[in-house]
């Protein structure tokens, strides 16, 4: 059975959960929210809180703070399920009410940072096109804008409103917090433009460094599916035996892929050096900063009653000062898999799949109606209600993450977006002194 064959099998298992945990989540995000909460001295009661701000209603939501449970109790065959008991403090949280966000990116829709090539500030710049993002080097400083274009099956599927503005804030909110545990390669903070990144041009590493502190995922290169197989020993890491699928792992792995033309392969450490990747020193030095930055990463998406499952890294080397600086993006709801923290240990106790912002719906869409590997057919156009509803899940995963609100930035048409990215982008290399000479 070939890959695509897989990817095809699993979409079609995986279609009525998601569209039922769909439904949960939209009945979760209305205006009025009850949430059950335990409390050291009551029983468990329901409590429905609603806050209205000025002319805006927002839902309040009760949520546990970081579990302080005891080690993990797992079901497995032939023992009775058990699970640990969920954290009593509650803190609240403020969440913009779904609706309003729906609003906000119907009118959106052609406002959306597609296209970036005509931007006058950077023509002296050499552009790297990407899928999401494009990337203009010039002597040593390096602007990358974060579109809002929406990828999958190796071809664009779609502009989602709001998305490249949340992948980006997402990162320079986790860059400026971890900045203390490996320096980033940001010039500009905060950024000019919600989409826009300045940031030192870096030489960087052809390894992506993949973290992992779970034992999960479902594609033919996860590591659940090495391990179902039989596999014990992944990218030089050794699992122990009588493991189940989303259990916690021991302790935080690390599992590199290569960068390859063709296509990326997972890699042990000591490979990595032995195949002139990088250097022994290099390479250890990033290994450190992924383990520790993840670390951090974890325990404060667990305050925020998330768990940050998995993710990926990338560090690169200042040809001029030969320091090794964080770049790209780090810990986006694109590059991490989160699930929601409170519902973990029950549902992983019933052998259920944990709780999750699914942003899966889209690409599903498109896989139920045509088949999307096929480059000699053209796509069908994705429907406007699932575009705005995949707007709201990534404005409401940027305030899951970071506690903060999400600033909807100024809807102007497609041109005028552009426009202001350009200008902003000129004034901030203005501001830097580049010489073009």
């Amino acid at each position: 059975m070939t890959e695509r064959d897989e990817r095809r099998i699993y979409n079609k298992l995986e279609n009525f959960k998601i569209l039922c945990f769909l439904r949960m989540m939209m009945m979760a995000t209305t205006t009025t929210t009850t949430t059950t909460i335990k409390d050291r001295s009551h029983s468990p009661q329901s409590v429905t809180r609603k806050s209205t701000i000025g002319s805006k209603t927002k839902t309040l939501l009760l949520l546990p703070s970081s579990s302080s449970s005891s080690s993990l109790r797992r079901r497995r065959r032939g023992r009775n399920t058990a699970t640990t008991k969920a954290s009593d403090r509650t803190h609240l949280t403020n969440l913009t009410d779904s609706g309003e966000m729906k609003k906000k990116a119907q009118l959106a829709i052609s406002s959306c940072i597609t296209e970036t090539k005509n931007l006058e500030s950077l023509k002296e710049f050499t552009r790297y096109e990407g899928k999401v993002r494009d990337t203009y080097v010039f002597k040593d400083v390096l602007v990358a804008v974060t579109t809002d274009r929406q990828s999958a099956f190796d071809r664009h599927l779609a502009n989602i409103p709001f998305k490249g503005a949340v992948l980006n804030m997402t990162s320079f909110w986790w860059f400026e917090k971890t900045k203390e545990i490996c320096e980033n390669a940001v010039l500009v903070s905060p950024p000019v433009h919600p989409n826009v990144s300045i940031m030192r041009k870096c030489d960087v590493f052809p390894i992506e460094f993949v973290v992992r502190g779970y034992l999960t995922g479902s594609t033919s290169t996860s590591l659940w599916t090495h391990y179902k197989t039989g596999g014990r020993n992944y990218c030089g890491n050794f699992l122990e035996d009588d493991m189940v699928k989303n259990q916690k792992l021991t302790k935080n792995i690390v599992t590199p892929t290569t960068k390859e033309k063709e296509h990326d392969r997972p890699i042990s450490i000591a490979d990595i050096v032995s195949e002139n990747w990088m250097n022994e020193e290099d390479l250890n030095y990033c290994v450190e900063k992924t383990l520790e930055i993840f670390e951090f990463s974890q325990k404060i998406a667990s305050e925020r009653n998330l768990i940050l499952v998995d993710t990926k890294y990338e560090f690169g080397k200042c040809p001029k000062t030969g320091k090794i600086y964080l770049i790209d993006e780090i810990n986006t709801p694109d590059s991490s898999r989160y699930w929601i923290q409170n519902s973990y240990e029950e549902r992983f106790a019933k052998n259920e799949e944990p709780d999750m912002i699914d942003k899966e719906f889209l690409r599903l869409w498109f896989a139920s109606r045509c088949d999307p590997y096929n480059t000699s057919e053209k796509l069908p156009e994705a429907p406007t209600e699932l575009k705005i509803e995949l707007s709201a899940k990534y404005a409401l995963l940027y305030e899951m993450i970071t506690g903060e609100t999400f600033e909807i930035p100024l809807l102007q048409s497609n041109k005028d977006a552009n426009k202001i990215v350009d200008e902003k982008i000129k004034q901030a290399l203005i501001d830097l002194k580049i010489d073009y000479k």
